[in-house]
C-alpha cells in the first residue's frame, strides 16, 4: 500500500482557472481518510500553497520552491532548505536588467517583482478571490538589485524568468543564465498558459519561462528528506506531475503518474499516464492506482 502521494499544483492538481475540482478534492480526502500522507510539491512559495492544502485537509508538510524547502505546517517551521545565495541572485538580476527581460524573486514569504506581469499577474488574480490572510504577498519594488542587496532578509527560494519572445528568451537562457555556476536552470521547452476569468470574459496569460534555483534543489531530493524523516520507503511513494520540474520525483517514486498532454507524457516519463488537469487526471490516478 502507498503511504505518501506528492502532487504538483499548476498543470496537475489545478485546472487552467487555478481551481481544484470537486472530483480531485474527493479522491484526495478519501486517501487522507486511509492515512495516506498527501504532500503538495510545488514551485510556489508556502503562503501560496497553504490555502490549497487547507482546502484539501492536507495540513502536515509542504514542499515549496521546486524542492528548495520543506515546511512543517503544524510546527510552522522550515525543516529542510536549499536556498539561493545572495551573490548568485545579484548576478542573475544584473543579467536580466542588462537584457531587459522580466524576472521575479520568490522568498519564503513573498514574491518580489518590479511590476505585475506574467506569473505575478496570475497570482494577483488569485488574490482577488481569497480573503486577505490567505493571499500571496506580492512586493513591488523599483530597484530590485538594491532591495535584494540592502533590504531583503528573507531566504530566496528561486527566480522566475519570463518573456513572450521565444528567440530572445532562448538566447538569454543559453548564452547567459546557463553559464552561472552553482545554480540549476530549469529547461522548460513550452509556453505557460493560464486563464483569468472576469465575469463572462476570459483572458489568456501566455509566456515562455524558466526557473533558477540552487544546484541539486529539486522536488525528489526534498521528498527523500521527508520520507527518511517519516520512515517511508521510496516504493511506498506516488508522485504526480506534468512538467520538467516534476521529472525527478516522477522518475524516482515507487509509482510515477504523468498528466496527459504534458511535457512528461510527451517525453514518456512516468510509469502510468492519466487525463489532463482540466479532465480530473489526478482523481483518475487516485481511483485507478492509489485507492484500489
Amino acid at each position: 500500500m502507498y503511504k505518501m502521494v506528492a502532487i504538483d499544483l499548476d498543470g496537475t492538481l489545478l485546472n487552467s482557472y487555478g481551481e481544484v475540482s470537486k472530483e480531485n478534492k474527493e479522491k484526495i480526502k478519501d486517501a487522507i481518510n486511509k492515512n495516506i500522507e498527501i504532500v503538495i510539491a510545488s514551485g510556489r512559495m508556502p503562503l501560496s500553497i497553504k490555502p490549497i492544502c487547507e482546502e484539501l485537509g492536507a495540513n502536515n508538510y509542504i514542499i515549496a520552491g521546486n524542492g528548495t524547502m520543506v515546511y512543517d505546517t503544524k510546527k510552522d517551521e522550515i525543516i529542510y532548505d536549499k536556498f539561493l545565495e545572495k551573490e548568485k541572485v545579484l548576478d542573475i538580476i544584473k543579467i536580466c536588467e542588462e537584457n531587459s527581460i522580466y524576472y521575479n524573486i520568490y522568498t519564503d514569504k513573498s514574491i518580489i517583482a518590479k511590476s505585475l506581469n506574467y506569473n505575478v499577474l496570475y497570482y494577483h488574480y488569485e488574490n482577488s478571490k481569497r480573503i486577505p490572510e490567505k493571499r500571496t504577498t506580492i512586493n513591488i519594488v523599483e530597484n530590485m538589485y538594491k532591495y535584494i542587496d540592502e533590504v531583503n532578509t528573507s531566504p530566496i527560494l528561486k527566480i522566475t524568468i519570463c518573456d513572450n519572445d521565444k528567440i530572445i528568451f532562448n538566447r538569454i537562457l543559453e548564452n547567459k543564465l546557463k553559464k552561472i555556476l552553482g545554480v540549476e536552470v530549469l529547461d522548460v521547452a513550452h509556453m505557460s498558459r493560464k486563464v483569468i476569468k472576469q465575469g463572462t470574459e476570459e483572458y489568456n496569460i501566455t509566456y515562455f519561462y524558466t526557473e533558477i534555483s540552487k544546484k541539486d534543489a529539486n522536488k525528489w531530493n526534498a521528498i527523500e528528506f521527508l520520507i527518511n524523516k517519516l520512515g517511508i520507503s521510496k516504493d511506498e511513494v506516488v508522485a504526480i506531475g506534468d512538467n520538467v520540474n516534476d521529472k525527478e520525483m516522477v522518475e524516482n517514486a515507487g509509482l510515477g503518474i504523468a498528466m496527459g498532454g504534458s511535457y512528461l507524457e510527451a517525453n514518456k516519463i512516468g510509469d502510468v499516464f492519466v487525463s489532463d488537469n482540466n479532465s480530473n487526471g489526478v482523481a483518475e490516478g487516485f481511483e485507478k492506482y492509489i485507492l484500489k
